[in-house]
């Protein structure tokens, strides 16, 4: 099991909008305390990256981080592509779903949830 690291910057913000969004989520799947959010990138999409958002169990290759009273997992390798990464909750008329505002992020594609770096 990981150990949470205390960390003065926060590698990724959740707004408090995601926060309760994730809340619900997790309560409505009745996952156990070990499970926390796991923050990542994969290959693919229109733009190269796709965004990797969901509760897990923390790994060996994982940095485990508190924020804003959610357990975030992370692996390591996918630091360079998510530091300073914001991720929201829209709940709009023309937007539902969670959003990624990535400052490494080149170009992005219209469906908001792919990337290049």
């Amino acid at each position: 099991m990981s150990e949470i690291k205390e960390t003065l910057t926060q590698p990724i913000t959740l707004t408090d909008g995601a926060v309760k969004q994730l809340q619900l989520i997790r309560d409505q799947q009745g996952l156990d305390p070990e499970h926390g959010l796991r923050v990542g990138v994969k290959g693919g999409g229109c733009s190269g990256f796709s965004y990797i958002l969901g509760f897990d169990k923390p790994t060996d290759k994982d940095d485990t981080f508190e924020i804003n009273g959610m357990k975030v997992l992370m692996e390591k390798s996918h630091a360079i592509y998510l530091l300073g990464i914001e991720i929201d909750w829209l709940n709009g008329l023309n937007n539902r779903g969670f959003s990624f505002n990535n400052p490494n992020a080149s170009d992005t594609c219209g469906c908001g949830t792919s990337f290049s770096a």
